[in-house]
C-alpha cells in the first residue's frame, strides 16, 4: 500500500463548490449530475434548459476529473448561468525508485517545467502550510490550438506539498475565465492554507 493510504487528507470545500464523484466508480454520471444541476439550480420549472446545460457541464468534469484520479475534485459553480468557473482537484504524488525521497525542489521541478503549449513561464514562489513545506505554482497553457497557433488559454494554480519524505500533494486549480484569475488565485491560496494530514 502507499504510504499516504493510511493519511486521512482534508480540505475545506469552498461555498459554491460542488465534489465531483471521482472515486466512487459505481455512480452512475448521468443521474449524478442530473440531481447535482437541480440542486445547484433550484427547483423552479421555468429553467429546465439551465439545468441539462450545467448537467452536461458536470458530468463532463466528473468523468474529466476521474480519469486523474485526485483524492478529491471540485467543481466551482458560483453563477450557474455561467457554467463551471474552475476546477479544483487535490492528488498524491508518491515517492517512487526514480525519486526515493519526497522534496519541494522536487515538486517544484513536476508543477514548473515549461511545455511545449505554455502560454507563458511558469512562476514558482516557496511557501509554509499547515500540511508542510510548499512550492506555489502559477502556470497557463494553450489548448486546442489550431494551425494558426491560436487556442484557448488554460489558467492554473498549484501546489505541491509535501506531507512527508515518501509523498506529498497537488492542489490544482485550472480555469479559462481570464477576468477571474486574481479571484480565483486568491480562493486557492485559502485552501491551501485548509488542507491538512492525519495519520
Amino acid at each position: 500500500m502507499p504510504e499516504f493510504a493510511a493519511s486521512t487528507v482534508r480540505m475545506r470545500v469552498p461555498e459554491d463548490a460542488m465534489s465531483l464523484p471521482v472515486r466512487e466508480a459505481r455512480v452512475d454520471l448521468d443521474a449524478w449530475a442530473a440531481e447535482a444541476a437541480a440542486r445547484r439550480v433550484g427547483p423552479d420549472d421555468d429553467e429546465p434548459r439551465l439545468r441539462q446545460a450545467l448537467a452536461a457541464e458536470l458530468r463532463e468534469a466528473a468523468a474529466d476529473s476521474r480519469e486523474r484520479g485526485p483524492i478529491t475534485a471540485l467543481s466551482y459553480v458560483p453563477e450557474p448561468r455561467l457554467g463551471e468557473l474552475a476546477r479544483i482537484e487535490l492528488s498524491a504524488l508518491v515517492a517512487d525508485d526514480t525519486y526515493p525521497a519526497m522534496t519541494v525542489d522536487l515538486l517544484q521541478r513536476y508543477l514548473a517545467a515549461p511545455t511545449p503549449v505554455s502560454y507563458r513561464p511558469p512562476e514558482a514562489q516557496l511557501r509554509t502550510l499547515p500540511a508542510g513545506p510548499a512550492v506555489r505554482v502559477r502556470h497557463a497553457y494553450v489548448q486546442d490550438a489550431g494551425r494558426d497557433g491560436l487556442g484557448t488559454v488554460l489558467e492554473t494554480c498549484a501546489y505541491g506539498i509535501r506531507a512527508d519524505e515518501t509523498w506529498g500533494l497537488v492542489l490544482l486549480t485550472s480555469w479559462r475565465a481570464l477576468a477571474r484569475t486574481d479571484v480565483l488565485c486568491e480562493l486557492t491560496d485559502e485552501l491551501a492554507e485548509t488542507v491538512r494530514v492525519t495519520l
